[in-house]
């Protein structure tokens, strides 16, 4: 086993403040320290959907305040770095063993043991869905020792390690699981902040967290709130009221201070889910009549005026290599001509370019033959509807490498006949095959270009019609400093993210 060199905190991606610090207070001494006990206020883009439970997409905000941890995490090349194990190795193709730190201790006092790893991670195996990042995959994980833990997979998963950088794998303590499968992450995780209280789907509260194993939060604390009108996110970046802001609206983004607005390119793309299993798209010509009317340039430059990329495929520009190495739809199937079929075109409102885009694409569609309902709610209350096929049409903004990156996680989710998140309810044998060998394959570029035949094989389906590949406006304050742009979307506020005093913003 090779160990690799230590890694403090979760902020990867952002540069370390210069600057000495005093080796009793564990505070940053520098020119900018005169706020160093402010409290970051937050405003997300999305509430919590499932309770801030870390086995639902909520554990990504668990993750974007530096609360819970995993693991391991991915560094800014993607490669594995330590978290909350310092080194592991692969004892056979099956078996992997982690090391873990022994001078962790979870936000409720308790320490960090490998029976604690052993419960979190066999709660989320056995959990009913699984997390995404285990479609298809069944583990088995047990002590060894006091500070160690041995997970084997059933079949050999050459990106086991990688999977257990997913939020979704975060490590709480023991309190945090209760009956009935609650799991309640206040005051259980590991990071440099404690969450330590959540007013529903309106705010969380975060404290600096004086006991953490790796450099001690710069903040004292984040105020979250959750605003899911991006209107309304972009006033709270205008008036002060916001420190940093998710998601700033394309449309709102000309109208601020252009020095508080950050664009960054995210592995993030903008999907027609067409219904292969129930209604008009069952039929393979009018999922292609469908392909066939999407004018993708007038949604980005009227939509997101410019700020996206048009859509060659599933993956985009954040994965360089998939346009090197995608290969065409040989032989498309031809399209239909709709004559007046009537669809149920679908999206949700927390995303606030998604209902436009809508709007854009019902034209299209009507334009093209088809007869259009528009179905426009909030995600909380439309989700269930589109896992379950009761629309024609559901247009997602879907992040292709949120949970191992690799994107193999998601095709297999959105795509295989077992996955968890078939809005397309698409089941396709030739697809399944592909995706299982991608999946048997190390990182590297075989492994890649496996995941480019498997793309192929989704688009020519024409159950995911590809329209564009987004980039996230992030709002930073000009009191803002070292907050994380981060393009898989696990970081937002690390230990490092600090404000300065107004007057200092002037200097």
């Amino acid at each position: 086993m090779k160990p690799l060199k230590s890694w403090l905190g979760l902020a990867m991606s952002v540069s370390l403040l210069s600057g000495c610090f005093d080796s009793e207070q564990q505070q940053p001494i520098n020119s900018e320290n005169s706020a160093q006990s402010s409290r970051i206020k937050l405003a997300m883009l999305l509430p919590p959907r499932s309770g801030l439970t870390p086995l639902s997409d909520d554990a990504f905000k668990l993750s974007r305040w530096s609360t819970a941890e995993t693991l391991v995490i991915l560094d800014q090349e993607g490669n594995l770095a330590p978290a909350l194990a310092t080194h592991w190795e692969q004892l056979s193709p099956t078996t992997w063993r982690f090391q873990l730190r022994s001078d962790v201790t979870f936000h409720d006092h308790t320490p960090l043991t490998a029976k604690a790893v052993v419960n979190a991670l066999s709660t989320a195996t056995s959990a009913m869905p699984k997390p995404r990042i285990l479609d298809g995959v069944t583990l088995q994980i047990r002590a060894d020792g006091e500070h160690a833990v041995i997970i084997t997979s059933e079949i050999p998963d050459p990106l086991l390690a990688q999977r257990l950088t997913s939020p979704q794998l975060s490590i709480l303590a023991l309190s945090a699981y209760g009956e009935n499968g609650v799991i309640n992450p206040v005051l259980a995780g590991t990071g440099p902040f404690i969450l330590t209280g959540v007013n529903g789907t309106s705010s969380a509260t975060l404290d600096r967290n004086p006991d953490y194993w790796g450099e001690p939060a710069q903040a004292e604390g984040i105020d979250v709130s959750f605003v899911p009108d991006g209107l309304a996110r972009s006033s709270a970046l205008r008036t002060h009221s916001a420190d940093i802001v998710e998601a700033i609206p394309v449309s709102q983004a000309p109208l601020l201070d252009q020095s508080l607005i950050h664009e960054v390119p995210m592995p993030r793309t903008n999907t027609l889910y067409l219904n292969t299993r129930h209604g008009v798209m069952q039929d393979p010509a009018m999922r292609a009549a469908a392909r066939d009317a999407i004018n993708r340039a007038q949604i980005v430059d009227n939509v997101y005026e410019k700020r996206a990329d048009i859509a060659q495929g599933l993956l985009g520009p954040a994965l360089p290599w998939a346009a090197k190495l995608r290969q065409p739809v040989a032989n498309p199937t031809p399209a239909a001509q709709p004559e007046g079929a009537h669809i149920t075109l679908a999206t949700f409102t927390d995303r606030t370019e998604l209902p436009e885009v809508a709007v854009y694409l019902a034209q299209q569609l009507t334009d093209a033959g088809f007869t259009v309902d528009q179905v426009v709610r909030e995600y909380s209350q439309i989700e269930s509807d589109a896992l379950a096929g009761q629309f024609d049409a559901f247009i997602l903004s879907r992040a292709t490498v949120l949970d191992s990156g690799d994107p193999v996680a998601y095709m297999y989710s959105d795509f295989s006949c077992a996955g968890s998140f078939n809005i397309a309810q698409l089941c396709q044998t030739d697809i399944d095959n592909a995706l299982q060998h991608a999946a048997s394959l190390p990182a590297g570029p075989e492994r890649q270009q496996a995941i480019m035949e498997a793309e192929r094989l989704i688009l020519a389906s024409d159950a995911a019609i590809p329209m564009l590949h987004e980039r996230v406006i992030q709002g930073e304050s000009e009191r803002v400093r070292a907050a994380v742009r981060d393009p898989r979307e696990r970081t937002l506020v690390s230990n490092q993210t600090y404000l300065v005093s107004d007057q200092q913003t002037m200097q």
